[in-house]
C-alpha cells in the first residue's frame, strides 16, 4: 500500500467498482476485507459484506470503502489520466461511458459509479507546459467545445492552424 492512498466511498459497490477500474486501466485487486458478522459500525451494510477493497492502478494504491449511502462523488474531486495517445484516450473514454457512464465537458467523464475522471493525452499536457500563452488560449477555446478531447484538433489550435 502507498503512503497515501485515495479512499473512494461507495454504497455497496466497492468490489464491483475496483474490478471495473482494474479492467479499464489494468492493475490489480490486492485485498478484500469484510465487515464482521456483528457489524458495529453505523453502515447499513450487513455483517459479512465487503467493507474495504484495496486495489492498484498504474502503481498507485486505492481503497474502495463500502460506507453506505451518506456520501456520493461529485466533480470537486476527479482522477486525471495522462493517456499516451488518442487511441488510449478513446479506449478509456468508451469504457468509462459504457453502462451508464456520462461524458462531460472538456474531457471529463463520470463513470457508472459516479466517480469523475479527466482523460487527457500527454501531448496536450506538454502544450500546457510550454508557457505559450497564445497557443494555450487557442487550444483551450477549442477544448471548451468538446466532450471527449480530440488531440489533433487541440494541437492544430495550439499551432495556430484553426480559426
Amino acid at each position: 500500500m502507498s503512503k497515501i492512498s485515495p479512499c473512494l466511498w461507495f454504497n455497496g459497490q466497492a468490489e464491483g467498482a475496483a474490478h471495473f477500474y482494474v479492467s479499464v486501466f489494468g492493475g490489480s485487486v490486492d485485498h478484500v476485507s469484510y465487515y464482521p458478522e456483528e457489524n458495529p459500525s453505523p453502515s447499513p451494510l450487513a455483517g459479512g459484506s465487503v467493507l474495504l477493497v484495496e486495489f492498484t492502478l498504474f502503481g498507485q494504491s486505492y481503497q474502495a470503502l463500502n460506507g453506505g449511502p451518506q456520501f456520493t462523488f461529485d466533480e470537486a474531486v476527479s482522477l486525471s489520466v495522462a493517456c499516451e495517445d488518442q487511441a488510449e484516450l478513446d479506449r478509456h473514454f468508451d469504457a468509462l461511458t459504457a453502462d451508464g457512464g456520462k461524458p462531460g465537458p472538456c474531457g471529463w467523464v463520470t463513470d457508472k459509479y459516479g466517480l469523475c475522471w479527466q482523460l487527457v493525452t500527454r501531448q496536450i499536457m506538454a502544450n500546457y507546459h510550454t508557457g505559450d500563452k497564445e497557443g494555450i488560449a487557442r487550444m483551450m477555446r477549442v477544448m471548451m467545445t468538446m466532450q471527449k478531447l480530440d488531440t489533433a484538433a487541440m494541437q492544430a489550435a495550439f499551432d495556430g492552424e484553426t480559426p
